[in-house]
């Protein structure tokens, strides 16, 4: 095995899922690599939560293979990939509104038998996270959606993963909030060395974040390359960034980012 392909923690050939005859992605292809933030880029109904639940085990796809960290886990139990370290956080949050914050995280460490550990990685997340901490005992559904979100994050830490899927995590968030959540994503990568796979509609966040992208159009890839390298193609810039050839960004310009990490 050559060091490129070692340094592969996740790996999709070909992979095709459908919703009864609706094929809803067609041969998609990728890697990620281990430490780095990749996304997937792409309008509504393109196919992003498809690819999420592909690999997490929640859909079984109809054509090709995933690997995660060498061993294929195609249409795998979710609770077996989970315990391999792989842990997807969905869209919309999910958490359980009728639980408190801390039985949300002790959710998140079902898998798991070292209680020292689970300790530790909850003090953790509440360094990332301090108002977790201080709304502890309160009901998941009492907190406000940026809130949740973060919860539904640091349950997922609470896991011990290698590799997080982050699935839209902007979704229904003020700018502020945005902004306030991708900086954390991107510490935990930094600090923690946690791979992340993000599907996000808010292309110019996830573009500056992230190492390598891929756009994604109508359930099939169309363009892949490193994030610097994308943000200056002009399909990108027209259809995801809200600017024309020549013209001006047709939304807020987020901090590059290097100023980050």
């Amino acid at each position: 095995m050559n060091s490129a392909a070692a340094d592969e923690i996740l790996v999709l050939t070909n992979v095709e899922s459908a919703y009864g005859p609706i094929r809803a992605i067609r041969g998609v292809s990728l890697k990620v690599r281990r430490g780095e933030i990749a996304t997937v880029l792409g309008s509504n109904g393109a196919g992003k939560t498809t690819i999420l639940k592909t690999i997490s085990g929640i859909l079984d796809p109809t054509r090709g293979s995933v690997h995660f960290k060498g061993a294929d886990i195609t249409a795998g139990d979710p609770a077996a990939i989970v315990r391999r370290g792989l842990v997807h956080v969905p869209e919309g949050r999910e958490v359980f509104p009728l639980l408190s914050v801390r039985e949300n995280l002790l959710m998140g460490a079902y898998t798991r038998r070292d209680r020292d550990g689970v300790a530790r990685d909850m003090e953790q997340a509440f360094a990332y996270f301090p108002i977790l901490k201080e709304r502890l005992h309160q009901e998941a559904g009492l907190l406000s959606g940026g809130q949740q979100q973060m919860l539904a994050i640091a349950r997922a830490l609470v896991a011990a993963p290698e590799l997080i899927l982050l699935d839209e995590p902007s979704l229904g968030l003020s700018p502020r909030l945005t902004y306030e959540i991708f900086e954390i994503v991107v510490r935990i990568n930094r600090e923690r060395g946690t791979t992340v796979l993000l599907v996000e509609q808010n292309a110019s966040m996830a573009l500056n974040v992230a190492d390598y992208g891929y756009v994604l159009e109508n359930g099939r890839i169309v363009m892949e390359d490193r994030c610097a390298v994308l943000r200056e193609k002009e399909d990108v810039k027209e259809f995801y960034l809200g600017m024309k050839a020549g013209g001006v960004r047709g939304e807020r310009r987020w901090k590059k980012r290097k100023t980050w990490r």
